[in-house]
């Protein structure tokens, strides 16, 4: 009998285990239109997540599109009536912001049509007063007519609640290869000023992501054009407000030589262990690589692989309610005689070391560019682009994260 009842005891824990193990959750599509693309998760000044998209018309212009997470699911999708002229591009990504003013920002890419460069972008933003209900009409986020060329933009919230900005520009102090990195902060009549460069030597075509840490220090990672065309992941950080920055540092020694721009730029977060980045090399080894640092980039771990599979890119990581980590990323596998695109997850606890790992798209289907958010009880918003036939949509899963 004590026999049979430990046998119990042992099933009744392993079938535990195995209920708590890390399951995708329902997907569900949010666009509407025959081509949608470009999903962002944020948060409205409530704390509530909200999933931003866009939509393209018959002319390939974008019109952008929000929804606010409701107790099951996401509300209605909200058009923001002046973000209707997009350029859209996953990597360039529209993005939105809700300060705890009650204003929000929007901010988006559009064409440069521009003589100097036909393949330029400019970077446009708007304004709403009221939360997002109401929206004024776009404006250019760089007056001077010597920028015809913005693109790679990122946002965050300063400790004082002001919204700074980042981005790739063509004025630059060299003549060697590259953008120049620059940043400037909105101010309370929702115009964008102090605008200054940070640095130069900048690969062209890939997203920049800027971070504000619990301590106010604003840290900045993208991809640099080092010696010998190496491009590799660097972080600059400033500890007085964005009067000055550090020099940049690499994060790690890839000695990526390529001529041409990759189109996937980097991830950043901060926790109690410190700061974590995630990145797309083919340099040292292929696909998504993660480390970290504790002491505020000065020195980083040493990289490790994200996925088996070289094809990996597009990384973007969170931190959860309970200070773990969730990464997502797509990677293409083979199906068949062809080649799809699927979503990959991995957890990771609060120091970094590696959880758990599944896929949230079956190889079946194309799916790509992921972004996340944490919600409350440890759950976990993602969001991703899917190809379905000849349509392409915006869809979303919601699931557990357990402990």
């Amino acid at each position: 009998m004590r026999k049979l009842i430990s046998v119990l005891s042992l099933t009744l824990v392993f079938l535990s285990c195995k209920q708590k193990a890390l399951m995708p959750g329902e997907e569900h599509l949010v666009s509407k239109g025959a081509k949608a693309s470009c999903p962002y998760l944020t948060a409205d000044a409530k704390g509530n997540a909200v999933l931003s998209w866009v939509e393209e018309n018959d002319n390939g212009k974008g019109q952008m599109y929000y929804a606010v997470t409701k107790e099951n699911g996401l509300g209605d999708a909200i058009a923001i009536s002046a973000a209707n002229n997009i350029h859209p591009h996953a990597e360039n990504l529209p993005k939105l912001l809700f300060r705890p003013n009650g204003q929000a920002v929007a901010m988006f890419g559009t064409e440069a049509n521009d003589a100097r460069n036909k393949y330029a972008g400019k970077v446009s933003y708007t304004v709403s007063k009221d939360g997002g209900r109401t929206w004024d009409a776009a404006q250019p986020l760089v007056s001077d007519t010597n920028s015809y060329d913005q693109r790679y933009f990122d946002m965050a919230l300063l400790p004082d609640g002001k919204v700074a900005a980042v981005w790739l520009d063509n004025r630059k102090r060299t003549t060697a290869e590259g953008s120049s990195l620059y940043y400037a902060v909105m101010d309370n009549s929702g115009k964008f000023e102090q605008e200054r460069a940070i640095t130069d030597k900048v690969c062209q075509c890939c997203r920049t992501d800027l971070y504000i840490d619990d301590k106010g220090i604003i840290h900045i990672a993208y991809r640099a054009i080092l010696n010998d065309t190496v491009r590799d992941m660097v972080h600059v950080q400033s500890t007085d407000g964005g009067a000055s920055f550090s020099q940049p540092a690499r994060i790690s020694a890839d000695n990526w030589v390529i001529k041409g721009c990759p189109h996937t730029g980097p991830t950043m977060v901060k926790n109690e262990y410190g700061l974590h980045f995630a990145w797309f090399t083919m340099g040292g080894g292929e696909g998504v690589f993660y480390c970290q640092s504790q002491d505020n980039g000065i020195t980083c771990s040493k990289k490790e692989s994200i996925s088996a599979l070289p094809t990996a890119k597009h990384p973007q990581m969170a931190v959860m309610g309970n200070s773990e980590l969730a990464l997502v990323w797509d990677e293409a596998v083979k199906a068949g005689d062809k080649y799809n695109n699927r979503i990959g997850l991995q957890v990771k606890a609060a120091n970094g070391s590696k959880k758990e790992m599944i896929y949230l798209t079956p190889d079946s289907a194309f799916a790509s560019f992921p972004v996340l958010k944490p919600l409350a009880d440890n759950k976990v918003l993602v969001a991703y682009k899917k190809r379905v036939g000849e349509a392409e949509q915006v869809y979303w899963q919601q699931f557990p994260i357990h402990p």
